[in-house]
């Protein structure tokens, strides 16, 4: 029951959002450090006047000018137990591609957000802020970026990265959003933000108080119709066994115990995702907005994850014109 408690705590990660218009970049953010890593591949250092802290970013840049595609991790920020680079083949996969991909790490809990005030647990939160100005005005002075970008959230920022567009609008062509809940505005969502936070030690009323617009204005599901013209993915598993929930698939490898665990939790979480989802898809559809939608048999995993961007990148790639 503990643990089942835990979970369900836990599932509130996927709901997020970020604060109404679009931040102004505090003076003096930029880059500190970039350390090679091999092949095109970097590790950047980039102080964020808005949270005064130096952040790391993962970055993955073709020679020559490219596009931008920003990869959001999930609940733990990729601080414990990794970022994208660490749980799938984005490193590999996107070796050949003519995208700049950016992955940013840290933000554990933030739902990448600004936050209305300081955190004792968590600190300075302005994701929003650094995101949208701070980080792509930072890495133009290094990487040669056209100006087209993207944006890919699972899980916790899967409902951040479509805020994001709704913040910004016209900075992105195309939004992934994988295995996330694209509501804040209802009762329901509200109440679990707000658990979430509680179960990291924060105080919900540092991001948004009870009466915060905020609530309103990041809802994908109210302001569907400010998505019109960007490529959307969207996908969702119904927690019912898939085909990467076997003991023989590579992130199982075997072991009972972690599948009866990715089953048993991982289960009822993407249960919840595909429910969540099913408003926001059905709000797309009355508008006539057109969108890839999967929903497929699965867990809440990294695997399923994997694919998304494996199958989202055909349309992140006509969107931005590569």
């Amino acid at each position: 029951m503990r643990r089942f408690t835990l979970c369900l705590l836990v599932l509130s990660a996927i709901v997020g959002g970020l604060t109404p218009g679009v931040a102004t970049a505090a003076p003096g953010s930029g880059i500190v450090d970039v350390r090679p890593l091999g092949g095109r591949q970097f590790e950047v250092s980039v102080y964020s006047a808005a949270m005064n802290r130096t952040i790391p970013v993962w970055v993955s840049a073709p020679d020559g000018p490219a596009p931008a595609l920003y990869l959001l991790n999930a609940i733990d920020g990729g601080e414990a137990g990794g970022p994208w680079t660490n749980r799938t083949d984005a490193a590999h996969f996107f070796a050949d591609k003519p995208v700049t991909v950016i992955q940013p790490i840290g933000g554990r809990a933030s739902l990448y957000t600004d936050w209305a005030a300081e955190d004792p647990a968590l600190g300075r939160n302005k994701w929003s802020t650094f995101l949208i100005d701070e980080l792509p005005a930072a890495l133009a002075e290094r990487f040669a970026l056209t100006g087209r970008n993207a944006v890919a959230g699972t899980s916790m920022s899967a409902s951040s990265a479509l805020a994001l567009a709704l913040q910004a609008p016209g900075r992105y062509q195309a939004v992934g959003a994988f295995s996330g809940c694209p509501r804040t505005n209802d009762p329901l969502a509200r109440a679990v933000v707000r658990s979430q936070l509680q179960l990291f030690g924060a105080n919900p009323d540092n991001m948004w108080t009870p009466g915060d617009p905020a609530w309103i204005a990041n809802d994908p599901v109210v302001n569907a119709e400010r998505l019109r013209g960007v490529a959307l993915y969207v996908s969702a598993g119904n927690g019912l066994p898939g085909i990467h929930d076997t003991l023989a698939d590579p992130s199982i490898s075997g072991d009972l115990p972690r599948l009866t665990d990715r089953l048993a939790i991982g289960g009822v979480m993407e249960s919840v995702v595909r429910d969540c989802t099913q408003p926001f898809t059905d709000r797309l559809a009355a508008l006539g907005i057109p969108a890839t939608i999967v929903y497929r048999s699965g867990t809440h995993a990294w695997p399923y994850w994997q694919d998304d961007l494996h199958d989202s990148w055909p349309l992140f790639a006509a969107a931005l014109g590569v």
